[in-house]
Protein backbone atom coordinates (compact mmCIF):
# COMPACT_ATOMS: atom_id res chain seq x y z
CA UNK A 1 0.00 0.00 0.00
CA UNK A 2 1.18 3.28 -0.84
CA UNK A 3 2.61 4.77 2.28
CA UNK A 4 0.79 8.02 1.74
CA UNK A 5 -2.65 6.41 1.79
CA UNK A 6 -1.69 4.68 4.52
CA UNK A 7 -0.99 7.89 6.45
CA UNK A 8 -4.11 9.16 5.20
CA UNK A 9 -6.09 6.14 6.33
CA UNK A 10 -4.61 6.51 9.93
CA UNK A 11 -5.11 10.53 10.12
CA UNK A 12 -8.37 9.82 9.54
CA UNK A 13 -9.18 6.97 12.21
CA UNK A 14 -7.91 9.64 14.63
CA UNK A 15 -9.48 12.61 13.58
CA UNK A 16 -12.54 10.18 14.02
CA UNK A 17 -11.75 9.08 17.28
CA UNK A 18 -11.03 12.70 18.17
CA UNK A 19 -14.59 14.13 16.91
CA UNK A 20 -16.18 10.80 19.31
CA UNK A 21 -14.56 12.46 22.37
CA UNK A 22 -15.44 16.04 21.62
CA UNK A 23 -18.99 14.89 21.84
CA UNK A 24 -18.57 13.53 25.16
CA UNK A 25 -16.54 16.63 26.12
CA UNK A 26 -13.31 14.81 26.59
CA UNK A 27 -11.50 17.92 25.02
CA UNK A 28 -8.14 17.13 26.04
CA UNK A 29 -8.06 13.72 24.74
CA UNK A 30 -9.73 14.71 21.47
CA UNK A 31 -7.10 17.53 21.32
CA UNK A 32 -4.37 14.49 21.65
CA UNK A 33 -5.79 12.53 18.94
CA UNK A 34 -6.37 15.46 16.44
CA UNK A 35 -2.55 16.32 16.79
CA UNK A 36 -1.68 12.98 16.18
CA UNK A 37 -4.22 13.12 13.32
CA UNK A 38 -1.96 16.03 11.78
CA UNK A 39 1.26 14.39 12.14
CA UNK A 40 0.35 11.30 9.53
CA UNK A 41 -1.16 14.14 7.49
CA UNK A 42 -0.77 17.91 7.74
CA UNK A 43 -3.44 18.44 4.83
CA UNK A 44 -5.95 17.12 7.68
CA UNK A 45 -8.21 20.49 7.12
CA UNK A 46 -11.35 18.93 9.36
CA UNK A 47 -8.66 17.62 12.07
CA UNK A 48 -7.07 21.23 12.39
CA UNK A 49 -10.44 22.98 12.81
CA UNK A 50 -11.76 20.84 15.32
CA UNK A 51 -8.48 21.42 17.01
CA UNK A 52 -8.78 25.11 16.53
CA UNK A 53 -12.52 24.98 18.06
CA UNK A 54 -11.30 22.56 20.77
CA UNK A 55 -8.54 24.89 21.68
CA UNK A 56 -11.39 27.92 21.69
CA UNK A 57 -13.79 26.21 23.84
CA UNK A 58 -10.31 25.78 26.83
CA UNK A 59 -9.81 29.49 26.13
CA UNK A 60 -6.91 29.57 24.23
CA UNK A 61 -8.05 31.69 21.29
CA UNK A 62 -4.28 32.26 20.58
CA UNK A 63 -4.05 28.89 19.83
CA UNK A 64 -7.13 28.49 17.52
CA UNK A 65 -6.41 31.57 15.77
CA UNK A 66 -3.10 29.80 15.08
CA UNK A 67 -4.80 26.66 13.72
CA UNK A 68 -7.30 28.14 11.61
CA UNK A 69 -4.66 30.41 9.71
CA UNK A 70 -2.55 27.54 9.15
CA UNK A 71 -5.44 25.82 7.75
CA UNK A 72 -6.53 28.35 5.40
CA UNK A 73 -3.51 28.33 4.23
CA UNK A 74 -3.02 25.11 3.38
CA UNK A 75 -6.50 25.18 1.99
CA UNK A 76 -7.91 28.43 0.52
CA UNK A 77 -11.16 27.34 -0.97
CA UNK A 78 -14.59 26.08 0.88
CA UNK A 79 -12.59 26.23 4.67
CA UNK A 80 -14.61 26.71 6.81
CA UNK A 81 -11.46 28.12 8.93
CA UNK A 82 -12.11 31.44 6.85
CA UNK A 83 -15.84 31.59 8.86
CA UNK A 84 -14.23 30.77 12.00
CA UNK A 85 -11.60 33.40 11.42
CA UNK A 86 -14.37 36.05 10.27
CA UNK A 87 -16.66 35.26 13.50
CA UNK A 88 -13.80 35.55 15.66
CA UNK A 89 -12.71 38.96 14.36
CA UNK A 90 -16.32 40.10 14.73
CA UNK A 91 -17.15 39.11 18.08
CA UNK A 92 -16.34 42.83 19.55
CA UNK A 93 -13.92 42.62 22.49
CA UNK A 94 -13.21 38.92 22.59
CA UNK A 95 -9.93 38.78 21.03
CA UNK A 96 -8.52 41.68 22.80
CA UNK A 97 -10.28 39.88 26.38
CA UNK A 98 -8.57 36.58 25.34
CA UNK A 99 -5.07 38.32 24.60
CA UNK A 100 -5.40 40.00 27.92
CA UNK A 101 -6.37 36.73 29.95
CA UNK A 102 -3.46 35.05 27.95
CA UNK A 103 -0.95 37.36 29.45
CA UNK A 104 -2.66 37.77 33.07
CA UNK A 105 -1.96 33.85 33.21
CA UNK A 106 1.89 33.79 31.99
CA UNK A 107 2.15 36.91 34.72
CA UNK A 108 0.59 34.62 37.28
CA UNK A 109 2.39 31.50 36.22
CA UNK A 110 5.76 34.15 36.71
CA UNK A 111 4.73 35.03 40.36
CA UNK A 112 3.65 31.74 41.02
CA UNK A 113 7.21 30.23 39.90
CA UNK A 114 8.65 33.15 42.34
CA UNK A 115 7.01 32.37 45.49
CA UNK A 116 4.83 35.23 45.31
CA UNK A 117 1.48 32.75 44.51
CA UNK A 118 -0.76 35.68 46.76
CA UNK A 119 -0.36 37.79 43.54
CA UNK A 120 -0.85 34.92 41.13
CA UNK A 121 -4.40 34.31 43.10
CA UNK A 122 -5.24 37.94 43.31
CA UNK A 123 -4.47 38.05 39.53
CA UNK A 124 -6.18 34.86 38.06
CA UNK A 125 -9.02 35.76 40.00
CA UNK A 126 -10.08 39.04 38.46
CA UNK A 127 -9.28 37.51 35.19
CA UNK A 128 -11.22 34.37 35.54
CA UNK A 129 -14.29 36.59 36.89
CA UNK A 130 -14.38 37.74 33.11
CA UNK A 131 -13.08 34.65 30.79
CA UNK A 132 -14.33 31.70 32.95
CA UNK A 133 -13.32 29.04 30.47
CA UNK A 134 -9.82 29.89 30.31
CA UNK A 135 -8.86 25.77 31.88
CA UNK A 136 -5.19 26.06 32.18
CA UNK A 137 -5.83 28.75 34.82
CA UNK A 138 -8.45 27.21 36.72
CA UNK A 139 -6.15 24.43 37.08
CA UNK A 140 -3.12 26.73 38.10
CA UNK A 141 -5.81 28.73 40.57
CA UNK A 142 -6.90 25.34 41.98
CA UNK A 143 -3.35 23.77 42.58
CA UNK A 144 -2.37 27.38 44.10
CA UNK A 145 -5.64 27.28 46.72
CA UNK A 146 -4.27 23.13 47.10
CA UNK A 147 -1.14 24.11 48.34
CA UNK A 148 -2.31 26.99 50.55
CA UNK A 149 -4.92 24.25 51.85
CA UNK A 150 -7.93 26.09 50.70
CA UNK A 151 -9.68 22.71 49.55
CA UNK A 152 -13.29 24.12 48.76
CA UNK A 153 -12.24 26.97 46.82
CA UNK A 154 -9.88 24.66 44.92
CA UNK A 155 -12.72 22.46 44.15
CA UNK A 156 -14.56 25.18 43.08
CA UNK A 157 -12.27 26.05 40.10
CA UNK A 158 -11.91 21.95 39.11
CA UNK A 159 -15.83 21.77 38.61
CA UNK A 160 -15.50 24.75 36.30
CA UNK A 161 -13.05 23.30 34.56
CA UNK A 162 -14.82 19.82 34.25
CA UNK A 163 -17.80 21.56 32.78
CA UNK A 164 -15.42 22.20 29.87
CA UNK A 165 -13.29 19.18 29.66
CA UNK A 166 -15.12 16.54 31.47
CA UNK A 167 -12.38 14.10 31.25
CA UNK A 168 -9.61 16.58 32.01
CA UNK A 169 -6.57 13.78 33.62
CA UNK A 170 -5.23 16.98 35.66
CA UNK A 171 -8.71 18.25 37.10
CA UNK A 172 -9.66 14.64 38.33
CA UNK A 173 -6.30 14.24 40.18
CA UNK A 174 -6.03 17.27 41.96
CA UNK A 175 -10.22 16.93 42.48
CA UNK A 176 -9.05 14.10 44.24
CA UNK A 177 -7.13 15.25 46.53
CA UNK A 178 -9.54 17.99 47.62
CA UNK A 179 -11.82 15.66 48.10
CA UNK A 180 -9.98 13.94 49.95
CA UNK A 181 -9.28 16.62 52.50
CA UNK A 182 -12.74 17.46 52.41
CA UNK A 183 -14.07 14.53 53.07
CA UNK A 184 -16.06 14.43 50.19
CA UNK A 185 -14.20 11.06 48.96
CA UNK A 186 -15.65 9.24 52.50
CA UNK A 187 -19.33 10.37 51.60
CA UNK A 188 -19.16 9.41 47.69
CA UNK A 189 -17.67 5.79 48.98
CA UNK A 190 -20.05 5.78 51.76
CA UNK A 191 -23.32 6.45 49.19
CA UNK A 192 -21.66 3.89 46.78
CA UNK A 193 -21.49 1.25 49.53
CA UNK A 194 -25.00 1.56 50.31
CA UNK A 195 -26.13 1.50 46.71
CA UNK A 196 -24.73 -1.92 46.17
CA UNK A 197 -25.98 -3.71 49.50
CA UNK A 198 -28.30 -6.01 49.31
CA UNK A 199 -31.53 -4.78 51.03
CA UNK A 200 -33.04 -2.54 54.44
CA UNK A 201 -34.13 -5.04 57.18
CA UNK A 202 -37.78 -6.00 57.04
CA UNK A 203 -40.67 -6.32 60.25
CA UNK A 204 -40.09 -9.53 59.67
CA UNK A 205 -36.20 -9.77 60.30
CA UNK A 206 -36.88 -8.01 63.65
CA UNK A 207 -36.63 -11.18 66.67
CA UNK A 208 -38.40 -11.00 69.90
CA UNK A 209 -36.36 -12.23 72.85
CA UNK A 210 -37.61 -15.41 74.40
CA UNK A 211 -38.05 -14.06 77.99
CA UNK A 212 -40.17 -11.26 76.80
CA UNK A 213 -43.66 -11.17 78.52
CA UNK A 214 -46.67 -8.60 78.15
CA UNK A 215 -47.61 -6.53 81.55
CA UNK A 216 -50.95 -5.91 82.50
CA UNK A 217 -52.15 -2.36 82.77
CA UNK A 218 -51.63 -1.90 86.62
CA UNK A 219 -48.04 -3.43 86.54
CA UNK A 220 -46.90 -0.61 83.82
CA UNK A 221 -48.39 2.48 85.62
CA UNK A 222 -46.86 1.19 88.86
CA UNK A 223 -43.31 0.70 87.17
CA UNK A 224 -43.44 4.09 85.53
CA UNK A 225 -44.54 5.50 89.06
CA UNK A 226 -41.66 3.95 90.61
CA UNK A 227 -39.04 5.11 87.61
CA UNK A 228 -40.20 8.69 88.01
CA UNK A 229 -39.54 8.89 91.95
CA UNK A 230 -36.07 7.16 91.57
CA UNK A 231 -35.18 9.79 88.68
CA UNK A 232 -36.19 12.98 90.73
CA UNK A 233 -34.29 11.61 93.55
CA UNK A 234 -31.23 10.95 91.40
CA UNK A 235 -31.65 14.52 89.53
CA UNK A 236 -31.96 16.37 93.12
CA UNK A 237 -29.12 14.93 95.04
CA UNK A 238 -26.67 13.92 92.62
CA UNK A 239 -26.85 15.43 89.22
CA UNK A 240 -27.88 18.92 89.81
CA UNK A 241 -24.76 19.74 92.24
CA UNK A 242 -22.55 18.23 89.73
CA UNK A 243 -23.98 20.19 87.36
CA UNK A 244 -23.23 23.77 89.32
CA UNK A 245 -19.90 23.06 89.77
CA UNK A 246 -19.37 21.22 86.41
CA UNK A 247 -20.93 24.79 85.04
CA UNK A 248 -18.94 26.81 87.23
CA UNK A 249 -15.46 25.52 86.26
CA UNK A 250 -16.48 25.59 82.82
CA UNK A 251 -17.38 29.10 82.98
CA UNK A 252 -14.24 29.89 83.98
CA UNK A 253 -11.89 28.12 81.58
CA UNK A 254 -14.15 29.38 78.94
CA UNK A 255 -13.51 32.90 80.08
CA UNK A 256 -10.00 32.59 80.15
CA UNK A 257 -9.99 30.74 76.42
CA UNK A 258 -12.06 33.93 75.65
CA UNK A 259 -9.49 36.52 76.85
CA UNK A 260 -6.59 33.90 75.02
CA UNK A 261 -8.91 34.33 71.85
CA UNK A 262 -8.86 37.43 71.24
CA UNK A 263 -5.42 38.60 72.56
CA UNK A 264 -4.20 36.16 69.58
CA UNK A 265 -7.22 37.58 67.52
CA UNK A 266 -5.77 40.90 67.80
CA UNK A 267 -2.64 39.98 66.67
CA UNK A 268 -3.71 38.02 63.98
CA UNK A 269 -5.73 41.32 62.78
CA UNK A 270 -2.76 43.61 62.91
CA UNK A 271 -0.91 40.85 60.95
CA UNK A 272 -3.43 40.71 58.31
CA UNK A 273 -4.09 44.51 57.96
CA UNK A 274 -0.18 44.80 57.54
CA UNK A 275 -0.21 41.82 54.86
CA UNK A 276 -3.34 43.58 53.69
CA UNK A 277 -1.64 46.43 52.74
CA UNK A 278 1.37 44.93 51.15
CA UNK A 279 -0.92 42.80 49.30
CA UNK A 280 -2.31 46.25 48.42
CA UNK A 281 1.01 47.91 47.14
CA UNK A 282 2.29 44.22 45.17
CA UNK A 283 -1.07 44.71 43.21
CA UNK A 284 -0.64 48.20 42.07
CA UNK A 285 2.84 47.34 41.19
CA UNK A 286 1.94 44.01 39.08
CA UNK A 287 -1.06 46.31 37.78
CA UNK A 288 1.14 49.21 36.78
CA UNK A 289 4.06 46.88 34.84
CA UNK A 290 1.38 44.69 33.35
CA UNK A 291 -0.44 48.04 31.51
CA UNK A 292 3.17 48.77 30.61
CA UNK A 293 4.10 45.62 29.33
CA UNK A 294 0.66 45.70 27.48
CA UNK A 295 1.26 48.96 26.15
CA UNK A 296 4.80 48.55 25.21
CA UNK A 297 4.43 45.33 23.12
CA UNK A 298 1.25 45.37 21.54
CA UNK A 299 -1.16 42.10 21.90
CA UNK A 300 0.17 39.12 20.55
CA UNK A 301 -3.66 37.78 19.04
CA UNK A 302 -3.28 41.91 17.14
CA UNK A 303 -0.60 40.27 15.42
CA UNK A 304 -1.97 37.43 14.42
CA UNK A 305 -4.97 39.41 13.13
CA UNK A 306 -2.04 41.22 10.92
CA UNK A 307 -1.13 38.21 9.68
CA UNK A 308 -4.76 37.02 8.91
CA UNK A 309 -4.99 40.54 7.15
CA UNK A 310 -1.60 39.95 5.17
CA UNK A 311 -2.94 36.86 3.78
CA UNK A 312 -5.98 37.97 2.94
CA UNK A 313 -3.75 40.53 0.55
CA UNK A 314 -2.41 38.00 -0.66
CA UNK A 315 -5.34 36.04 -2.07
CA UNK A 316 -6.84 39.36 -3.38
CA UNK A 317 -3.47 40.23 -5.12
CA UNK A 318 -3.34 43.45 -3.25
CA UNK A 319 0.78 43.86 -3.07
CA UNK A 320 0.77 47.15 -1.44
CA UNK A 321 -1.65 46.84 1.33
CA UNK A 322 0.33 43.44 1.95
CA UNK A 323 3.49 44.96 2.24
CA UNK A 324 1.88 48.48 4.39
CA UNK A 325 0.91 45.49 7.00
CA UNK A 326 4.03 43.58 7.28
CA UNK A 327 5.72 47.15 8.65
CA UNK A 328 3.74 47.09 11.67
CA UNK A 329 3.63 43.63 12.55
CA UNK A 330 6.06 41.98 14.69
CA UNK A 331 7.03 38.66 12.89
CA UNK A 332 8.61 37.92 15.52
CA UNK A 333 6.27 36.84 17.72
CA UNK A 334 4.56 34.29 15.11
CA UNK A 335 7.31 31.99 15.21
CA UNK A 336 5.55 29.82 17.47
CA UNK A 337 7.12 26.74 15.71
CA UNK A 338 3.78 26.28 13.70
CA UNK A 339 3.65 29.57 11.67
CA UNK A 340 7.69 29.30 10.96
CA UNK A 341 7.28 28.05 7.40
CA UNK A 342 4.68 30.66 6.47
CA UNK A 343 6.07 33.58 8.50
CA UNK A 344 9.43 32.57 6.46
CA UNK A 345 7.74 32.65 2.83
CA UNK A 346 6.04 36.65 4.04
CA UNK A 347 9.88 37.30 5.16
CA UNK A 348 11.40 36.32 1.57
CA UNK A 349 8.67 37.92 -0.54
CA UNK A 350 8.92 41.11 1.22
CA UNK A 351 12.71 41.50 1.43
CA UNK A 352 12.42 40.92 -2.80
CA UNK A 353 9.64 42.82 -3.50
CA UNK A 354 8.21 44.52 -0.16
CA UNK A 355 10.68 46.90 -0.33
CA UNK A 356 10.40 47.73 -3.92
CA UNK A 357 6.33 48.65 -3.98
CA UNK A 358 6.66 51.04 -0.45
CA UNK A 359 9.58 53.01 -2.66
CA UNK A 360 6.83 53.09 -6.10
CA UNK A 361 4.40 54.11 -3.55
CA UNK A 362 6.53 56.62 -2.00
CA UNK A 363 7.67 58.12 -5.77
CA UNK A 364 4.09 58.37 -6.93
CA UNK A 365 3.24 60.47 -3.51
CA UNK A 366 6.01 62.56 -4.24
CA UNK A 367 4.25 63.58 -8.09
CA UNK A 368 1.49 64.19 -6.27
CA UNK A 369 1.00 67.88 -4.69
CA UNK A 370 1.21 68.10 -1.10
CA UNK A 371 2.24 64.27 -1.05
CA UNK A 372 5.36 64.94 0.24
CA UNK A 373 4.61 64.17 4.07
CA UNK A 374 2.96 60.53 2.98
CA UNK A 375 6.15 60.12 0.15
CA UNK A 376 7.96 60.03 3.76
CA UNK A 377 5.92 57.49 5.35
CA UNK A 378 6.13 55.22 2.32
CA UNK A 379 10.52 55.48 2.17
CA UNK A 380 10.52 55.04 6.21
CA UNK A 381 8.73 51.87 5.67
CA UNK A 382 10.79 50.51 2.52
CA UNK A 383 13.68 51.26 4.66
CA UNK A 384 12.33 48.91 7.49
CA UNK A 385 11.86 45.90 4.88
CA UNK A 386 15.53 46.85 3.46
CA UNK A 387 17.43 49.19 5.51
CA UNK A 388 20.45 51.41 4.15
CA UNK A 389 19.47 51.73 0.79
CA UNK A 390 20.91 54.55 -1.17
CA UNK A 391 17.72 55.15 -3.56
CA UNK A 392 15.75 54.91 -0.77
CA UNK A 393 17.79 57.10 1.31
CA UNK A 394 18.63 59.78 -1.24
CA UNK A 395 14.33 60.41 -2.06
CA UNK A 396 13.64 60.18 1.85
CA UNK A 397 16.22 63.31 1.73
CA UNK A 398 14.54 64.78 -1.85
CA UNK A 399 11.13 64.49 0.82
CA UNK A 400 12.01 65.65 3.67
CA UNK A 401 13.26 68.94 1.91
CA UNK A 402 10.24 69.46 0.24
CA UNK A 403 8.73 69.26 3.78
CA UNK A 404 11.19 72.59 4.70
CA UNK A 405 12.87 70.24 7.02
CA UNK A 406 16.53 70.66 5.93
CA UNK A 407 18.03 69.58 8.56
CA UNK A 408 16.84 66.28 8.59
CA UNK A 409 17.26 66.17 4.99
CA UNK A 410 20.52 66.77 5.03
CA UNK A 411 21.13 63.61 7.79
CA UNK A 412 19.68 61.24 4.93
CA UNK A 413 21.79 63.20 1.93
CA UNK A 414 24.78 62.32 4.40
CA UNK A 415 24.26 58.49 4.65
CA UNK A 416 24.35 58.42 1.22
CA UNK A 417 27.42 60.32 0.50
CA UNK A 418 29.08 58.44 3.58
CA UNK A 419 27.91 54.92 3.03
CA UNK A 420 27.00 54.36 -0.63
CA UNK A 421 30.35 56.60 -2.29
CA UNK A 422 30.31 55.03 -5.50
CA UNK A 423 26.34 54.62 -5.63
CA UNK A 424 24.65 56.79 -8.88
CA UNK A 425 22.94 58.86 -6.16
CA UNK A 426 26.22 59.79 -4.18
CA UNK A 427 26.93 62.93 -6.73
CA UNK A 428 23.49 64.20 -6.07
CA UNK A 429 23.20 64.49 -2.61
CA UNK A 430 26.45 66.24 -2.62
CA UNK A 431 24.95 68.64 -4.62
CA UNK A 432 21.60 68.78 -2.53
CA UNK A 433 24.03 69.52 0.49
CA UNK A 434 26.07 72.18 -1.29
CA UNK A 435 29.16 70.42 -1.67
Amino acid sequence: MDTRLKNRRIANAYYNQGLEKAGFRDLTGAAADLKKSLRYDKFQTDARNLLGLIYLEMGEAGAAVSQWIISLNLQEEDNLAEEYLDQVQQSRGFLEMADQAAKKYNQALVYANNDNEDLAVLLLMRMLDDYPNFVKAQELLALLYLHHEDYIKAGRCLYQVLKVDKYNPTAHRYMAVAKQNTGRAEVEKRKLKNAFSHREMQDDDVIMPPTYKENTGWQSILNILVGLILGAMVIFFLVIPAMRESLNSTHNQEQLANLEIINQKSLEIDGLERQLEEARQAQAEAESSLETLVNDNGGVISQYQNLVRILEAYQQEDARTAALIYTETNMDVLNDGVLNETVARIHQDMAENGWQTLLTMGDEAMEQEGGAAQAVDYYSKSLQIRGDNPEVLYKLGLAYEALGDTDTANEYFGQVIMGHPDSEYADDAKEHRGY
